[in-house]
């Protein structure tokens, strides 16, 4: 595994974060559903940019990258909710935003030479 993977590292810190937001929303805001939810498809980034780096096919590679794709926007989606019903502090949720967006850059320019191929 290369060590400077910049996805993966930033995948892995998204997957912390996420980790410590659904604790939170847990334990403070009672919350089960949403944290619940979040939790899995936030933490399902990085696991499938994991096993598309590990893929014997570009094919698979692909298809991996295009589930991570996926799981990040299902994130968003979540985060979105958070922020807009103001079940959590905006100071809380802007960071893991900011973060997906970068992560979702990211997987992007890795998809996109490969769709045509």
């Amino acid at each position: 595994m290369k060590e400077n993977n910049v996805i993966q590292q930033k995948c892995f810190s998204f997957s912390v974060l996420i980790v410590g937001l659904c604790k939170y929303l847990r334990e403070k805001q009672k919350d089960y559903i949403i944290s619940k939810q979040l939790l899995r498809s936030g933490t399902s980034i990085g696991a499938n940019v994991e096993e598309g780096i590990g893929c014997q096919t570009k094919k698979d590679f692909y298809f991996r990258f295009t589930i991570a794709y996926k799981e990040a926007r299902e994130s968003y989606y979540w985060l979105k909710v958070l922020k807009e019903s103001k079940m959590i502090d905006k100071s809380i949720i802007d960071q893991p935003i900011s973060d997906y967006e970068e992560i979702l850059k990211i997987i992007g320019s890795i998809l996109n030479p490969l769709r045509n191929q």
